[in-house]
């Protein structure tokens, strides 16, 4: 598991990377494969780093939209950018990706939001997520 870890980590990164530069994330993703390419002590971009960040792009309205419908107290831009970033990341994986429990990618979020965020993140990502968890099954059928 620790290269699905590495993985979210990488696409964390490049959606964090694409928000502070304005910049589609498909387009910082690219970016990133070819520096992996080209420059050998740059990490390769993995296969599930790219299905998060392809998955999370299609849906990146969507997303957005639910963060700011379930969020109390906090607006999408007023949103710490990396808090921002690590729940549109958990969000997808929550909602759209069948084969990582739910389990799985709160904890993974909730540490994300440890080793990169504020001491209230780890809570509030794991509140938020937790809440799109629940309605996870109403969410999937609007989505559809």
């Amino acid at each position: 598991m620790a290269a699905r870890n590495t993985a979210r980590k990488r696409a964390f990164q490049i959606l964090f990377e694409g928000d502070q530069r304005g910049v589609d994330v498909v387009t910082v993703l690219a970016d990133w494969i070819r520096h992996a390419h080209n420059d050998n002590r740059q990490p390769p971009v993995s296969e599930y780093t790219m299905q998060l960040v392809e998955g999370y792009a299609e849906r990146a309205k969507r997303i957005d939209e639910l963060i700011a419908q379930y969020s109390v107290g906090w607006t999408l831009d007023r949103m710490p950018v990396v808090d921002r970033n690590i729940l549109r990341l958990g969000a997808y994986e929550l909602i759209w990706v069948d084969a990582t429990p739910d389990a799985v990618v709160l904890d993974e979020m909730v540490q994300l939001a440890k080793e990169f965020s504020t001491d209230d993140s780890p809570s509030f990502v794991n509140g938020l997520l937790g809440r799109l968890k629940d309605l996870k099954p109403s969410l999937r059928r609007e989505a559809e």
